[in-house]
């Protein structure tokens, strides 16, 4: 056991020692592969911060229920306490309007009043105006409760504003897509960088690794040294990717609250969790390793 440790201790002074002999070449490589990972990073914080604001958005809170012009008024009674007897769970308020008084709401604005005024009649049907209860599945229940609301006589149409709802998960299903597919493509990069870097390394030094096995140095021995390269330069890299990245959420932090106010609402831009970005750091070091070992074995045998 503690042979096994005087081997890494020895394989991690080796790497460190690789890395500061040759200081422009290391800078520039880890800094190649932070620019790369900062991208993903600062994604991350934007798609991590836009999800509690949009859990924060009243879904569908409101259902517009168009009755049938021929319904008399008691039997718009019996259809009101049919709907606030059989889903009193589901809605917290409801209010019946007139078609008189959707036809003046109508007439306020400019662009419907000319319109409404030419026409020999109301052609506005009376309504339901139907207020759901907060849920944590506000849309599934809107959605079914309109479903349900349809098969009864004397609706004629149901309005369920829900459509700009789902073009804005859709469009988070993209963005985390888009990371995903991002992160991919960084990963290929560090890869290609950890490869390109151990490869050089290891055609440089031909003669200390054939001298290394002359004398009796096992593979294992001979290439462990490499494997600290790669790993100590991804998570140097890690660490410079976050601070890169946190320098550049702050001006963006800002312009987003900006944008986000003039909504009535409020972004917190910041960095996943020290967790999240810890496990990250530790599996881009594990990639960079077994980037390390591939390259060295592929090219130190000669």
């Amino acid at each position: 056991m503690k042979s096994w440790l005087r081997q890494h201790q020895y394989a991690f002074r080796v790497a460190l020692l690789r890395l500061l002999t040759q200081p422009f070449s290391s800078l520039s490589n880890i800094t190649v592969v932070a620019l790369a990972l900062c991208l993903p990073i600062i994604s991350w914080a934007i798609l991590v911060s836009a999800q509690p604001v949009v859990a924060s958005i009243p879904l569908a809170t409101e259902m517009t229920v168009y009755l049938k012009p021929e319904l008399k008024e008691d039997q718009v009674q019996q259809l009101r306490s049919a709907i606030e007897n059989n889903h009193s769970a589901q809605i917290e308020q409801l209010q019946f309007i007139t078609k008189d008084q959707a036809a003046t709401r109508l007439k306020k604005d400019p662009a419907w009043a000319d319109a409404l005024s030419a026409l020999p009649h109301n052609p506005l049907p009376d309504s339901f105006v139907i207020r759901l209860a907060a849920s944590p599945t506000q849309t599934a229940t809107a959605t079914q409760l309109a479903s349900e609301l349809k098969t009864l006589e004397g609706v004629d149409q149901i309005q369920l504003d829900t459509d700009w709802l789902n073009r804005l998960e859709a469009l988070l299903n993209f963005g985390r897509l888009a990371l995903l597919v991002l992160s991919l493509s960084v990963v290929i990069i560090v890869v290609a960088t950890v490869f390109n870097t151990i490869r050089l390394q290891a055609l440089n030094q031909r003669q200390e690794i054939a001298v290394a096995r002359l004398v009796g140095a096992t593979e294992s021995f001979v290439r462990r040294p490499f494997l600290y390269v790669g790993a100590i330069s991804g998570g140097l890299s890690c660490l410079l990717a976050i601070a890169l990245a946190r320098i550049a959420i702050s001006p963006l932090a800002a312009a987003l609250n900006r944008l986000a106010l003039s909504y009535d609402t409020q972004v917190y831009l910041a960095l996943p969790d020290a967790a999240d970005l810890l496990f990250v750091s530790l599996l881009i070091m594990v990639i960079t390793a077994t980037a390390a070992r591939w390259s060295v074995t592929r090219h130190s045998t000669f």
